[in-house]
């Protein structure tokens, strides 16, 4: 029960993040253009390895500070105010109406043959994704080694499906020529992630604090 908790919380707080405009939304909806329905999965592929190389990296070099309760409860306040900030920023661009599935800037250089190499170049150089896994990202990992490796992999398997069914339905909206999902609908899901998210941020900072105390 307590995987499939790992499981279903990282699918949902990577969901809102997948659908955050980006350049990762950019260039699949671009790639859809052009190659059609398989952009979106050959992408997300590519952003997958990449996860997959920093997560490894992030246990085999940070797995005895994540045991520190002090180290712990400061990566717990740091991952939950960056949720709390990206809550905000959805609700507000939401509400604002300055996100749209139709314009997103693309760097058609970027939009090479390989859609696998373009989805890891993308991500490795978006800030987003750097101050993401630093921050929210590396608090996901410490709750999931608590588990163990099997933690870990429920994590990830969340996370990543998250991207592979919002990135695969973006691609295939876009490579039918019309958008199955109208800008309105698409904010109104942005906010309501927005508060999810902000759900979520709260959890993070208690369970930072909670372990802050007890250190």
């Amino acid at each position: 029960m307590v995987l499939w908790g790992m499981f279903l919380q990282s699918f949902f707080i990577g969901f809102s993040g997948a659908m955050v405009p980006g350049p990762m939304l950019g260039v699949t909806i671009d790639g859809s253009l052009k190659k059609g329905w398989k952009a979106g999965p050959l992408i997300v592929l590519g952003h997958g390895i990449l996860e997959i190389l920093l997560i490894t990296v992030m246990i085999l070099g940070l797995k005895d500070l994540f045991t520190n309760t002090i180290v712990g409860g400061i990566i717990g306040l740091v991952g939950g105010v960056f949720l709390a900030w990206m809550g905000y920023g959805m609700i507000k661009s939401g509400i604002n109406k300055s996100v749209s599935l139709e314009n997103q800037e693309t760097d058609n250089s970027k939009m090479g043959k390989n859609l696998v190499l373009v989805g890891l170049v993308v991500s490795a150089t978006n800030p987003y994704f750097t101050i993401w896994w630093a921050s929210a990202g590396m608090e996901l990992i410490r709750q999931a080694l608590t588990i163990g490796l099997i933690g870990v992999i429920f994590f990830f398997a969340g996370h990543i499906l998250a991207d592979f069914v919002w990135y695969s339905a973006v691609s295939l909206a876009f490579s039918k020529g019309k958008k199955l999902i109208s800008d309105n609908m698409y904010r109104w899901i942005i906010m309501f992630l927005g508060v999810f998210i902000i759900g979520f941020s709260i959890y993070f900072i208690t369970s930072g604090l909670k372990m802050l105390f007890k250190g």
